[in-house]
């Protein structure tokens, strides 16, 4: 054996430690770590050569991703007239392996994206001085650190309230609402409706996660009731539709024989 390879000599007579594989598994946790402060701390060229070297590993790394999302698929290939194939094999398809990026996740982000998509139309500003109320509490009177929502809000049947001494935003049971009016402009009917969520309100994103109902936001009502269906025979269960009107008992819905 070659005088430097003493450390796999000294492996093969006396073994590893018995918890070789738990240091090393500790080992490659701190190293993001590890990577973490040099990036932080190194300064001059050392930290040039540093962002260069993690440069190149992150490309490495986009191409592996980029690997691992495709796939093989079996695509049936074009039958060689030159080669007649036998009697038992004329009605099975010729695949081929064929290498082509996984659509599943991009299909199911754009169906995502695409899921809110209703026309939202355009709507004044509000600001926060018109959607909150500064609520003084307790012994510290010069710092207001409460806000009281003085919109409509919607909270989901499985809400609890906070703590009242953590309590940062309250939004009063008077302005809670639960349910909607929907009118289908081809039949010319109105309805009322639960609401299952609010998806987005292009005011604040704050206001999104209070469930805040201004005009323009997007909110998802269930249609169950109404034996809307699909091309393929299935029940439609929720839409999402664009509050146009508030505190009135008529809200706008879209085209197409279905309540956006």
């Amino acid at each position: 054996m070659p005088q430097n390879e003493y450390m796999e000599k000294h492996r093969k007579e006396h073994g590893r430690r018995l918890d070789h594989e738990e240091r090393t598994r500790k080992r490659e946790a701190r190293e993001a770590h590890t990577l973490s402060a040099k990036a932080t701390n190194l300064r001059g060229f050392r930290a040039k050569m540093f962002q260069q070297e993690r440069h190149k590993h992150k490309i490495q790394m986009r191409k592996q991703i980029k690997a691992l999302e495709e796939k093989n698929v079996k695509s049936a290939g074009e039958k060689d007239p030159s080669q007649p194939l036998p009697s038992y094999l004329l009605d099975r398809n010729n695949p081929q392996q064929a290498k082509e990026l996984s659509s599943a996740i991009k299909n199911r982000r754009s169906e995502k994206s695409a899921r809110y998509s209703v026309p939202i139309p355009k709507v004044s500003g509000i600001s926060e001085e018109d959607m909150f109320k500064v609520i003084n509490t307790g012994k510290r009177k010069n710092k207001g650190w409460k806000r009281m929502v003085t919109m409509p809000t919607f909270v989901g049947p499985d809400f609890t309230r906070r703590p009242v001494k953590y309590e940062r935003f309250i939004r009063p049971m008077a302005l809670r609402y639960k349910k909607c009016h929907l009118t289908h402009k081809e039949l010319g009917v109105t309805v009322c409706v639960p609401i299952i969520g609010v998806k987005k309100n292009p005011q604040n994103p704050t206001f999104t996660q209070l469930g805040c109902l201004t005009r323009g936001t997007v909110i998802e009502v269930n249609v169950s009731e109404l034996g809307l269906t699909t091309a393929g025979g299935k029940v439609v269960w929720g839409r999402c539709m664009s509050i146009q009107t508030l505190f009135s008992e008529v809200a706008s819905s879209y085209p197409q024989g279905a309540i956006a």
